[in-house]
């Protein structure tokens, strides 16, 4: 048995320095609390949004957010990852999860595809995101790479847990407001299934840390601004499937430890023969879509270094 721990965060919109500070401070109470490993949320030196800053807030991969995973690994030997914005040397940006021990960085997975206006704001990657550390075979799935068929591909029955992350936010309270409502009952419903549910198609515990707290920013394409808040969904799953623990995003920051056997099992869930592992709803289908086309020719023009 280990003792992991799944990270909550409520983060400041591009402020890299409020939001390593929080992460500090919630990753080292997990640790007093008996973490052996420790999972922060994707995006845990931004969180994300629609917001012009997060370009400036893109790191490069040996900086301030490698070191802070560095620090805690090596001050409390335990393993413990996230994922950031990264520039490359290449001039790209991406959504790199980097993982450590208390030897250094011990591997890195760069997430697939974009979702939605994150396309703004990075590329995609294409390794396989199993991550070979001492004892483990992690595997690595970052928000709606849990969403995907092609995730269970990479990952099944090649990992002894996976770590994952999300920074995933809700249907905005627009008019008619009965109908968007019902839409964002839906929106929590499946970001909480698709955390936990993950497990038994994959056949590994699932360690899923968050997002929870209120966003606002510009809205692409839109004249008005988006208002929602992140889901949360801190979660330890079980290979079969059970729930371990839970956070709600109503519960703010914190985190949640349990305790798993990490190996590969057999699945529970046999591999669906289609693209998305949950239904997405007609709005989030649609957003998918556009925004993915404004944020690719955004991204173009206004992130790629020269």
């Amino acid at each position: 048995m280990v003792r992991v721990a799944a990270v909550q965060l409520v983060p400041v919109l591009a402020d890299i320095d409020a939001n390593l500070a929080a992460c500090d401070r919630l990753a080292t109470a997990a640790v007093r609390d008996g973490a052996e490993i420790v999972a922060l949320p994707e995006f845990f030196t931004t969180g994300i949004g629609f917001d012009d800053r997060l370009l400036g807030a893109a790191l490069p991969p040996d900086g301030v957010a490698a070191d802070l995973l560095i620090g805690l690994a090596a001050q409390h030997g335990v393993l413990i990852g996230g994922s950031f914005l990264c520039r490359d040397g290449d001039g790209h940006i991406r959504n790199a999860y980097l993982l450590a021990g208390p030897d250094g960085i011990l591997g890195r997975h760069d997430k697939d595809l974009p979702t939605m206006w994150e396309n703004s704001f990075y590329v995609g990657g294409t390794d396989d995101g199993v991550l070979g550390v001492p004892g483990y075979r992690v595997g690595v799935a970052l928000c709606w790479e849990l969403m995907r068929t092609k995730t269970l591909h990479r990952l099944a029955g090649q990992v002894d847990l996976v770590l994952a992350g999300s920074g995933w936010w809700s249907v905005p309270e627009w008019r008619p407001r009965a109908v968007f409502r019902r839409m964002e009952t839906r929106n929590e419903a499946t970001a909480q299934k698709a955390a936990t549910g993950f497990a038994p198609y994959v056949g590994a515990p699932v360690v899923h840390a968050a997002h929870a707290g209120p966003l606002v920013c510009k809205t692409p394409w839109l004249p008005f601004r988006y208002r929602g808040h992140f889901e949360g969904s801190a979660a330890i799953t079980a290979a079969d499937g059970s729930v371990i623990a839970r956070r709600h995003h109503s519960e703010g920051a914190g985190f949640v430890v349990g305790d798993i056997v990490p190996d590969a099992q057999p699945r529970r869930q046999p591999m669906p023969n289609r693209y998305w592992l949950h239904r997405r709803g007609m709005l989030a289908a649609l957003v998918w879509s556009y925004q993915r086309k404004h944020g690719q020719r955004w991204y173009a023009r206004h992130g790629v270094a020269q």
